[in-house]
């Protein structure tokens, strides 16, 4: 089976749905006629401004503008002023939430996957579904998850801090 790239229609939903079903899934980039390829072996759900977890959380800003804007583009922002750190934006316009893209095959953390990849600030507001740049593939590989509690989300209330909204790739 060949690989399909993802459409509108799969990121046009709650960010529950779509985290657990981008796990197993091929992150791809082409930066400089070089592909790139990963499969996602985990990601954490963000889920709008009641989520005390989410960047969104205090509402509109500078910085998370892009999350409030339309689905399947990339929300792009540097972690401890060193690590771009890759989302993607999911639901309906005007509602924020998104999946970080928390790790993939071979790279155990999200600012490991980016580096690897490529990945920065400048692909920020870049759709996952007309980009060429960057985009995720169904390789129709069947794929089984575990959930446990996203992590570095101290700053949360403990009730978000302990929802089991991070997917992880089962062995």
């Amino acid at each position: 089976m060949s690989a399909k790239r993802l459409g509108d229609s799969f990121f046009h939903r709650d960010c529950l749905e779509v985290a657990p079903e981008l796990v197993g899934k091929v992150l791809v980039t082409d930066l400089g006629g070089r592909e790139v390829r990963v499969r996602i072996t985990e990601t954490e759900a963000y889920c709008g401004e009641e989520d005390t977890a989410c960047h969104a959380h205090k509402g509109r800003t500078p910085r998370t503008e892009t999350l409030y804007g339309e689905s399947g583009i990339a929300y792009i922002y540097l972690c401890y002023g060193m690590h771009w750190l890759l989302n993607v934006v999911t639901g309906e316009k005007d509602q924020p939430q998104g999946v970080l893209f928390r790790a993939g095959e071979g790279y155990t953390g999200p600012a490991k996957l980016t580096k690897a990849m490529g990945i920065t600030g400048e692909l920020n507001k870049a759709s996952f579904v007309h980009s060429h740049k960057l985009w995720i593939e169904d390789d129709g590989k069947p794929c089984r998850y575990v959930t446990d509690k996203r992590v570095g989300i101290n700053y949360a209330s403990r009730e978000d801090i302990d929802k089991q909204w991070r997917f992880i790739l089962k062995p």
